[in-house]
């Protein structure tokens, strides 16, 4: 991922008003990103749990998501993030929405998908072995792709409703 700064971060957010650039808080480590090391940005805003970021690059530029996180507490055993496709211990695993991009977001139209609640996909796929006996046994790199393409995929699905 091309390297960002708070300005650029602040800009790629394609679902964002006027509040949650206001609310926005960088994560802590954000000065020394590793940038060549990452596939998309994510994070769980600092001051507010509820709130949660994704910024991945669509069409060779940063498209950023503002999330929000579901309340409550799972009763699931285990559950499987969307993104990186690993089992968790369900209170790891969270359902996120994303308010659609444009007019459509506006009208109150949003998407969801179950995530790992800390947004760690990142890290996680670069585990060398899958965390669950039940998980497909895909090499590193290609747990990376798929992840990074879902993540892409994600956010490609909040900027559809830019054209409605």
């Amino acid at each position: 991922m091309r390297p960002l700064t708070e300005e650029d971060v602040r800009a790629s957010f394609v679902n964002a008003v006027a509040d949650d650039l206001r609310l926005l808080a960088l994560p802590a480590d954000f000065m020394i990103t590793d940038w060549d090391h990452l596939d998309f940005l994510a994070w769980r805003d600092p001051r507010s749990r509820g709130r949660g970021y994704v910024i991945t690059e669509i069409d060779g530029r940063a498209a950023g998501v503002v999330l929000r996180a579901a309340e409550g507490v799972s009763r699931a055993r285990s559950g499987m993030c969307n993104l990186c496709h690993t089992m968790q211990p369900g209170d790891q695993v969270t359902l996120f929405t994303a308010r659609k991009a444009g007019a459509a977001g506006q009208h109150g139209d949003s998407v969801g998908t179950y995530m790992c609640a800390d947004l760690s996909c990142h890290e996680t796929v670069r585990l060398a072995a899958p965390l669950a006996p039940n998980e497909v046994r895909a090499s590193v790199d290609r747990r990376i792709d798929g992840t990074r393409e879902r993540t892409e995929a994600f956010v490609e699905r909040v900027l559809e409703g830019r054209a409605a």
